[in-house]
């Protein structure tokens, strides 16, 4: 915060704008000139007036996060947002668009909706986004938070009304995983009228049809909002088709203007075909053929949330959330070789529950101090059977271990696993009056996981799992920023952050992992360090550039096991180390803004680029000392031109550039180029062009349309268990949407 000063002619403009403080309006009586000279002037002391500018009104706060965001502090972390509302609908199953202007965030594609694949900055496999804390609304995404962090599941984005990335500091707010964390903000009831609502339908290519249906308002001291959405798509390959069904409810009560309670429910229901994975001669010849043609996946997930917000006075506010819920990821898939005849269904349940709770004390001018706590539990078993035949039912489950490998329609893997996490947290903002401002940071996280196996594959030589551990982590931050210039903002952070130890990392159920307390890797460690600027310098623009240097340490690597354990047995240690450093810059430039900046209508081009260093600084295989990690692309870089009239059109073009990378640590290919098997060390360089529109034809009605893979382009960006995924070809839809 910046002193203001007034010169003496600049008085009473100062005094009327600042009529309501008390002591200021007193000092605002009349003053007289000298008695014994009528003619002379008074002369004034200078007077320095401290204050905020309203921060909701701050042009940048259309790309960035708010310095102090209800009880989060996320002044000096960088952060970058997406007004849902400013681009064209997404109603279809790419995800790119809604991505477009988020910089950095690596999305690993597949066809079938049934997993979200993104990584940061080369830090762990894309798979199931694993490395990268997901929220909606603050609450987690993923299966088990702790034990089995995979996201399976992602709400509609026409439910939506922000999409948040926070990099170093996210581990802070939030805990566990390295950085960066998504947090997807929902959609608020309408809060002019007691009635509104918005209907949209829309069919495309692949015998895809999506309708989207919501209601909301406000009446008195409750609002109120439900939706309900279906998509279905045939899918580009054979057994690639997908329903998806869901829900969201939300109710509020305000009793007063200090005070909101709301309740809130999430429902989501996927079933969605597994259309296989292929090698790469396999993809060179047809990317289009079907190598699972009965594999599936069935997934639901419906959670329950209590949330409170109280502001006891203009200072102190808390923000409270309670949660429960319910995921089940059940799946299909046909056994191994050249003419498999049974199959192997499996079935993970995640029944979880958590708290978090925030106060935050504005104190001094213009510091903020947050504290808080986050509890969580999840109890997750997970089991196997064997089935004759390809496609038996999702329900066809069996009591009984297998008994030998001929044995059919029987149980060949069950374990109960739990996992157990709390965390204190604290943090304070600190402004002093030449622009400089300090945030120090601390997080105490604690998590503890068992598991208990009674049935293992046939095929393992290790003994049962019967294991528990815990561990506690200290996590620390600082912050620096400056306010220079005409708005542009220095930033600073240098924080810590953790990958908890997983259900697979003590007790893997397909591997000879050892089962006993030799067995007992540590949490992978992670510190960041981050500087840039941004800023909103003339009219229109909006800048953002860093540096970021990032350490990776005792991340978890197997070896055998020693020579007392069985054959083939290994453990995990944490014996690998990785640094990842580079560039990342966003550019926003709207036109019309820059001519005037209170209008309706926007044309802006917009771009960001990523640039990344990544090396293995240590690790227990010495082929892979030096080696780039997995998934860690030199380059990558998203631009586009859109063009927003409010109430009007919006229209976007769009594309995303990546470059080359390999797809394991080893830096190898999969066989050779003769081999069936053949998977190429490096996944290729692919640009991806997207366009979108909507187009009110009546003030209540508009046109929905879009085109995904403009130029076709055939290439594939996620490689899983020695196969590849081929991307989406050419896409198209259309509709029509109806509010009022």
């Amino acid at each position: 915060m910046k002193p203001i000063a007034f010169v003496p002619g600049a008085l009473a403009l100062a005094v009327a704008q600042c009529l309501s403080c008390p002591a200021l309006a007193q000092s605002a009586a009349p003053v007289q000139p000298a008695q014994d000279d009528p003619q002379q002037a008074a002369t004034l002391d200078k007077v320095e007036v401290l204050g905020h500018s309203p921060e909701d009104r701050w042009p940048k706060l259309l790309h960035i996060m708010p310095e102090v965001d209800g009880a989060l502090i996320t002044v000096t972390k960088k952060t970058s947002i997406t007004k849902v509302e400013n681009i064209p609908t997404v109603p279809d199953n790419t995800l790119r668009n809604l991505f477009a202007q988020t910089p950095g965030l690596l999305v690993s594609e597949q066809q079938a909706p049934g997993q979200l694949n993104l990584s940061y900055r080369g830090i762990g496999n894309p798979q199931e986004s694993e490395f990268v804390t997901v929220l909606l609304d603050g609450i987690p995404l993923e299966g088990d938070w702790v034990g089995f962090p995979t996201v399976y599941t992602f709400p509609p984005p026409q439910s939506l009304s922000e999409v948040q990335l926070i990099r170093g500091g996210s581990s802070l707010l939030y805990g566990p995983e390295p950085p960066p964390t998504v947090n997807l903000v929902s959609r608020k009831p309408v809060a002019d009228r007691p009635f509104a609502g918005y209907s949209e339908n829309v069919v495309g290519s692949d015998g895809m049809f999506a309708t989207f249906n919501q209601v909301s308002g406000t009446s008195g001291r409750w609002d109120y909002l439900a939706d309900v959405h279906y998509r279905r798509s045939d899918g580009q390959r054979d057994n690639g088709n997908s329903t998806l069904r869901g829900l969201d409810l939300h109710l509020g009560y305000r009793p007063d203007a200090n005070s909101y309670t709301a309740l809130d429910l999430h429902s989501y229901d996927l079933h969605a075909g597994e259309a296989g994975k292929l090698s790469y001669p396999q993809f060179a010849a047809d990317e289009t053929q079907t190598t699972t043609p009965f594999n599936r996946l069935w997934t639901q997930r419906h959670v329950l949330s209590v949330s409170h917000e109280r502001q006891f006075d203009e200072k102190t506010k808390l923000v409270a959330k309670a949660w429960t819920g319910y995921q089940d990821q059940a799946s299909r898939s046909q056994d191994r070789g050249p003419a498999p005849t049974t199959s192997t269904l499996q079935d993970e349940q995640f029944r979880f529950s958590g708290v978090d709770a925030r106060v935050v004390h504005r104190w001094g001018r213009g510091n903020a101090f947050t504290v808080g706590t986050t509890l969580y539990g999840s109890d997750a078993p997970f089991r196997q059977w064997t089935e004759a035949g390809l496609a038996p039912a999702q329900d066809d489950r069996f009591g009984r271990a297998c008994a030998d490998f001929a044995d059919v329609a029987c149980a060949r893997l069950r374990q109960a696993r739990s996992s157990r996490y709390a965390a204190v947290f604290a943090e304070n903002v600190f402004r002093f009056s030449n622009g400089w401002h300090l945030v120090p940071s601390l997080r105490i996280d604690h998590e503890s996981i068992d598991i208990k196996e009674t049935i293992k594959p046939l095929s393992l030589s290790r003994e049962l799992v019967d294991r528990h551990v815990s561990h506690t982590v200290p996590l620390f931050g600082l912050g620096l920023g400056n306010d220079f210039g005409h708005a542009n903002e220095s930033y600073f952070n240098v924080s810590q952050g953790w990958r908890p130890v997983r259900y697979f990392d003590i007790g893997s159920p397909f591997g000879s992992t050892a089962a006993g307390d030799i067995n007992d890797p540590d949490p992978t460690h992670v510190l960041s360090w981050e500087g840039g600027v941004h800023g909103t310098p003339v009219a229109g623009l909006f800048y953002d550039a860093s540096l970021f240097w990032i350490d990776v340490k005792d991340r978890i690597e197997s070896q055998p096991a020693g020579p007392s354990a069985p054959p083939g047995n290994t453990i995990n240690v944490n014996t690998g180390n990785t640094r990842h450093r580079g560039f990342e810059g966003q550019l926003d430039y709207d036109f019309l803004a820059a001519r005037d900046p209170q209008t309706t209508r926007h044309l802006s081009v917009f771009g960001s680029l990523s640039l990344l260093d990544a090396r293995f600084t240590s690790t227990i295989n010495p082929a892979n000392a030096g080696n780039t990690p997995a998934f860690s692309p030199r380059y990558l870089a998203r631009v586009g031109v859109a063009y927003r009239e409010d109430k009007h059109l919006k229209l976007s073009l769009s594309a995303v550039t990546v470059a080359s990378q390999y797809w394991q640590d080893s830096n190898n290919p999969l066989g050779t180029p003769v081999d069936a098997n053949y998977i190429p060390a490096r996944v290729p360089q692919h640009t991806v062009v997207d366009a979108s529109a909507d187009w009110w034809v009546a003030p209540h009605v508009r046109l929905l349309g879009g085109i995904s893979n403009l130029t076709d382009r055939k290439y594939y960006s996620r490689v899983f268990g020695g196969g590849l995924e081929p991307g989406l070809g050419r896409s198209y839809y259309i509709g029509a949407s109806y509010e009022f």
